[in-house]
């Protein structure tokens, strides 16, 4: 009887510290999860008071989650459309808030093994679209290309069909994975294999030199080559609020933009905005 008795005190007490607690929820782009949680994980150390969710599913999951009122941050790999601004409108009053809060190259996995090095854009359209089907085309060995792609609610599948495909369709056999990890791990087991995502996701795969157009030299999505521009395939990664961020969400996001916030950007893998 006692033990139980001590477990109602403390759950009582904890359920009092949490509701003494400010809550920030942030939900959306998978590709930012490790920069959300990272991010998080290091503020709540030095705010006790502070209490961060921060949950994946996509940026258009995102989105959707701050048009309804079930998030304070939204966390984006895109940039919000009109569409969604007039929705957000007409259910919360507001049109938004916008706040870019790291660089991201958007990179192309191969396996480890295959000898291409280089792509231009439009063999990498070809290659998605269906055009190209085995790597001899483009220079690597007699196989089938394997595609792997994000899923429709993807910030970064959107950017990549917006900017890479031109806003043409996939190929049929472009297989979608849940999120830009299940990506990296499929090609890291498919010696036949493409995929495609953030740059802070590289492990255990190579990715290749991305050319402009068959006369422009290729680079790699490092920092210095996205912060210039150099690197054909970059993005903006944004945060959005409802309004106006105030009290502990502002200082929180203040704090993302700060030296030390950005800081984490680079040691995550993403390229700071300053």
């Amino acid at each position: 009887m006692k033990n139980i008795l001590m477990l109602i005190v403390v759950s009582l007490l904890g359920s009092s510290f949490i509701s003494a607690a400010e809550k920030i929820t942030v939900k959306g782009s998978d590709t930012m999860v490790i920069l959300g949680q990272r991010w998080a994980e290091m503020y709540m150390r030095a705010n006790k008071d502070v209490i961060i969710q921060v949950t994946g599913g996509g940026s258009g999951t995102g989105i959707s989650a701050l048009i309804n009122g079930t998030t304070d941050i939204c966390n984006s790999s895109r940039p919000i459309k009109e569409s969604e601004r007039a929705k957000l409108s007409e259910k919360q009053g507001s049109r938004g808030v916008e706040i870019k809060c790291a660089l991201d190259g958007l990179a192309i996995y191969v396996h480890e093994s295959n000898p291409v090095k280089e792509l231009t854009l439009a063999q990498i359209r070809d290659i998605y679209m269906g055009k190209i089907r085995n790597w001899k085309e483009v220079g690597g060995p007699d196989q089938r290309i394997i595609l792997y792609s994000r899923e429709n609610n993807s910030g970064t599948y959107v950017y990549f069909k917006d900017e890479v495909l031109g806003g043409m369709d996939f190929a049929k056999n472009a297989q979608n994975m849940a999120g830009t990890a299940a990506v990296v791990n499929a090609v890291a087991k498919d010696r036949a294999s493409i995929g495609y995502g953030g740059a802070a996701y590289g492990k255990g795969i190579r990715e290749l030199s991305v050319k402009k157009d068959a006369n422009s030299p290729a680079y790699a999505p490092t920092m210095e080559n996205i912060r210039t521009g150099k690197y054909p395939i970059s993005r903006f990664l944004f945060m959005y609020t409802k309004s106006r961020p105030t009290g502990a969400l502002k200082n929180f996001i203040d704090w993302t933009l700060s030296a030390e916030g950005q800081k984490i950007v680079g040691e995550v893998g993403y390229f700071p905005i300053r």
